[in-house]
């Protein structure tokens, strides 16, 4: 808010010479008249000096000055002249409600507005002031405030005023109250492009895309010209309908008129085939813009990552910068998503070096882009100092920090974590209780979960969804209570999709059930036929079961079905470069080192208790046979590469396509006692995160 300056006009009185008093009335004015349209305020104040010194005050001569502060942004100075007129109108407030409106305190104007209609200035307002008030209620969303003044209009009878009723209208779809919106706009006509931009928007904002529609249809009939704001409105309703045929025919409508494009037009251009899943458009549309700035690049650069095209948007990012163009905020949020994608955590690691260089680390979406990218990377650890050093935070920052620390297992954390956030007063979304949920099936806190879910979650009027129940199915197979769960899956009111399934097969395949997980194999593979993942496990249960007529009868149906077992594939990132492994596979150039260094590890863990589990080698072959199997595992061909490429004590992080088998996962908290450093997996259920002989996941998984 504005002050009023200390003696500041009173100063004035003593800076113009005396000869200025004889000057005429109208010259005032004109010389005022000249100071706002070149806001020169110095001429003005010697005006204002004279004028007070003088005592030649009128209600024109206030309202011009009043202008020109408010228009030179002096918005104290405006403010102090006000309050000390001895005479007002209704010129005058208008004049300082417009100055707080356009000098963004719209709340003072509103302040204002009061006064006059209902306080102690009681001036009648005209159509002018009713715009400008009803302009400052939609700036702050102010619907009560907005709707008292639309009774004070029609008690005036000035709603026939076309720029009234479109101020009225504004107001009303800036606060989302569209039926009061659809009662202005059908009870009149002859409306102009402002009011359909807006009554478009706010049914978008709204959710309301066939209402938007009509009234699109009524513009297409009624207005011929279009602006700017019309066609980012109407490639917003293309997105939000996924309907990039019809987003096609209004950037064809674009190009055949000529219009010139302006960033907005560009940005949404290229986020309505993004977000229509049409990145090949988007990219090529990108590429035909007449200009391109940042605002377009990370349009297309976004469009690219929503898509899972990761590598395409890192290049898009390069591109830029040898174009000489300057990323902001949001576009490092777009480039460190992208390598989230990827778990690229060297390349993440270099955006934030940069994004703290050029200033944009303190942005909110480069934090929540920090933790996200760290977390999907692999480090925890740096997630966690991400989270910590922001500044600021939203319910984005805390959903990802808690969602991480529970992904890694560190389920203290993650509800330490909850209830920080809940001490500052930020509102849990459906999305932290996945998080907590998850936390608490990893502690087996079966009561906990269910209060959270029955009893916490309704007090704040989040309906339970399917991703929650099914983390309430994980917390009961943890918690080894299999018969609870089916149960719970019958008993509870949702479609259960393979996902809950998946989890319950997983849970008799660790607690050893496998009567029961023949039967969930099943099941499952009567909803997925498809489904690669449950032949792998049925085949596992059969091999763990030394049932080898089982895997036989398993291969024989994966054959009949053309059904292909993904091979497992692991990479790692050794400075710019990925390097990947397949189990097995001898390819890789540095093969001859790596098996030297597996055997190295082998010998060493063995000397410390590791025994092959060759349970896990689901090949009807010998002992021995399955013992050289189980080493050329990908996730070890990978760890073996990263301990003879990175330093000693360095962190190693890898990724893996498929779930890690029991053997890898012993063997893992071993080579983390002998190399003496942090091993972090990413497997297709989850990180593992293996120092000092110990797994964040407790063994569980």
């Amino acid at each position: 808010t504005h002050r009023p300056c200390a003696n500041g006009l009173a100063v004035l009185m003593h800076t113009v010479p005396s000869s200025q008093a004889s000057v005429p009335r109208e010259s005032d004015l004109h010389i005022l008249k000249v100071s706002t349209e070149s806001k020169n305020l110095a001429l003005g104040n010697a005006v204002h000096a004279r004028l007070i010194k003088t005592s030649q005050f009128d209600v024109v001569q206030s309202n011009h000055l009043l202008g020109l502060y408010c228009k030179c942004d002096r918005l104290s100075a405006a403010r102090q002249l006000f309050d000390e007129m001895p005479e007002r109108n209704g010129v005058s407030c208008n004049l300082l409600m417009a100055g707080y409106l356009h000098g963004g305190f719209p709340t003072q104007a509103v302040s204002v507005f009061k006064l006059m209609s209902f306080g102690e200035l009681l001036f009648h307002p005209n159509e002018y002031v009713f715009t400008t008030a009803l302009a400052s209620c939609a700036d702050i969303s102010a619907l009560n405030e907005g709707r008292q003044c639309h009774a004070y209009v029609l008690k005036s009878g000035l709603v026939s005023h076309s720029y009234v009723r479109n101020a009225l209208l504004h107001m009303y779809t800036k606060c989302l109250d569209m039926e009061s919106a659809l009662g202005v706009f059908g009870g009149g006509s002859d409306f102009d492009l402002f009011v359909f931009n807006s009554m478009i928007n706010g049914f978008l904002d709204n959710g309301q895309q066939s209402e938007a529609k009509n009234i699109l249809s009524r513009m297409v009939k009624e207005i011929a010209q279009w602006d700017h704001v019309s066609y980012v409105s109407v490639l917003g309703l293309c997105t939000d309908s996924k309907d990039p045929k019809f987003g096609g025919q209004i950037h064809g409508q674009i190009l055949r008129r000529g219009m010139e494009f302006s960033d907005f037009v560009c940005s949404a251009i290229v986020d309505m085939y993004g977000k229509c899943s049409d990145v090949q458009n988007a990219v090529l549309a990108f590429h035909e813009l007449p200009g391109k700035n940042v605002v377009s690049w990370t349009a297309v650069m976004a469009s690219c990552t929503q898509n899972g095209h990761f590598e395409e948007s890192l290049k898009l990012f390069i591109q830029m910068a040898d174009d000489g163009v300057q990323a902001n905020g949001l576009t490092y949020a777009v480039a460190l998503n992208s390598c989230a994608g990827l778990s690229a955590l060297r390349s993440g690691d270099a955006l934030n070096g940069h994004a703290e260089k050029t200033g944009c680390k303190s942005y909110l979406s480069v934090g929540n882009a920090l933790i996200n990218m760290y977390s999907k990377s692999g480090s925890i650890d740096d997630a966690t100092k991400a989270f910590t050093s922001m500044l600021n935070r939203d319910i984005i920052s805390w959903n990802s920090i808690i969602n991480a620390y529970s992904n890694f297992g560190f389920a203290k954390e993650a509800l330490e974590t909850f209830h920080n956030m809940l001490a500052e007063e930020e509102t849990p979304t459906c999305v932290t209780f996945i998080g907590v949920l998850s936390a608490c099936a990893h502690l087996g806190l079966v009561d906990e979960g269910f209060y959270y879910l029955n009893h916490f979650m309704r007090e704040l009027g989040i309906e339970p969804g399917k991703e929650h129940y099914t983390c309430m199915v994980g917390l009961l197979c943890r918690a080894g209570r299999l018969d609870e769960v089916d149960r719970f899956m019958r008993d509870t009111r949702t479609e259960w999709d393979i996902v809950a399934w998946r989890t319950l097969l997983s849970a008799c395949q660790v607690h050893g059930n496998h009567g029961l997980g023949y039967k969930v194999a099943e099941h499952i593979l009567q909803l997925d036929p498809d489904d690669v993942g449950t032949y792998i496990s049925l085949s596992n249960m059969y091999s763990k079961a030394r049932r080898w007529d089982g895997v036989v009868k398993v291969r024989k149906l994966m054959r009949q079905r053309d059904i292909k077992k993904e091979p497992g594939v692991s990479w790692i990132q050794i400075g710019n470069e990925t390097h990947v492994f397949v189990s097995e596979d001898k390819k890789h150039p540095w093969m001859e080192q790596i098996t030297e260094k597996v055997a190295e590890l082998i010998t060493e863990i063995k000397l410390i208790g590791y025994v092959p589990n060759i349970a896990c080698a689901s090949h009807d072959v010998e002992d021995e046979q399955k013992e050289e199997y189980l080493r050329y595992h990908s996730e070890k061909l990978a760890i073996a590469f990263g301990v003879i490429r990175m330093p000693p004590g360095a962190a190693i992080y890898v990724m893996k396509n498929l779930r890690m088998c029991d053997d890898c996962h012993v063997a893992m908290k071993l080579i983390s006692i002998v190399t003496n450093r942090k091993l972090v997996v990413r497997d297709a259920n989850r990180f593992h995160c293996f120092e000092s002989g110990c797994c964040s996941c407790d063994d569980y998984w």
